[in-house]
């Protein structure tokens, strides 16, 4: 599928925020922006909401515990429950190393294989390279051109320090 975008290139972190802040005050609806490191400040100002992975986290975790506690407490109490030195069967600071380690382990696994679905990454997905430019060290920001007077978005991120503004018509399943 491809589509037209008015691709804006910016060299510094702080002119991309403000011209987001901008754009979004303008109602100008941004695709994506691409940049080289993280620019903090940059998910709120494009109102992004927060991700839910650390709730899929969490809930992993506690699936794993659940599972080491009650694979633990059925092997040495209920199933073979064996004397050790007058111990009880069910000593609960003794589970608390397997139970610690089944806990980071299904949240670690979890976390990864949620984060690869939540952002569509699969083996053998080709990337899209918006511009060569988002690779190196420049900010790109993308809008998609329906619905969006090209002119006034090329003067707003000029004004806003924009280095070039250009439409691209760009394959998004390459």
């Amino acid at each position: 599928m491809r589509k037209d975008f008015i691709i804006a290139t910016f060299d510094d972190d702080e002119k991309v925020l403000h011209a987001t802040e901008k754009a979004m005050d303008k109602k100008i609806s941004i695709y994506d922006i691409f940049t080289p490191f993280p620019v903090h400040g940059l998910d709120e100002a494009m109102g992004i909401k927060r991700s839910i992975l650390p709730y899929v986290t969490l809930l992993a975790g506690a699936a794993g515990l659940a599972t080491a506690l009650a694979l633990q407490i059925w092997t040495q109490a209920i199933d073979w429950p064996m004397n050790f030195g007058g111990k009880p069967a069910n000593s609960i600071p003794a589970f608390i190393p397997v139970s610690f380690e089944l806990t980071v382990l299904f949240g670690a696994h979890t976390t990864v294989a949620a984060f690869l679905v939540i952002n569509k990454l699969f083996p053998g997905k080709k990337p899209v390279i918006i511009d060569p430019a988002q690779t190196e060290d420049k900010f790109i920001m993308a809008i998609e051109k329906d619905g969006n007077n090209v002119d006034d978005v090329t003067k707003l991120l000029s004004e806003e320090g924009a280095l070039s503004v250009e439409v691209k018509n760009i394959d998004l399943n390459p």
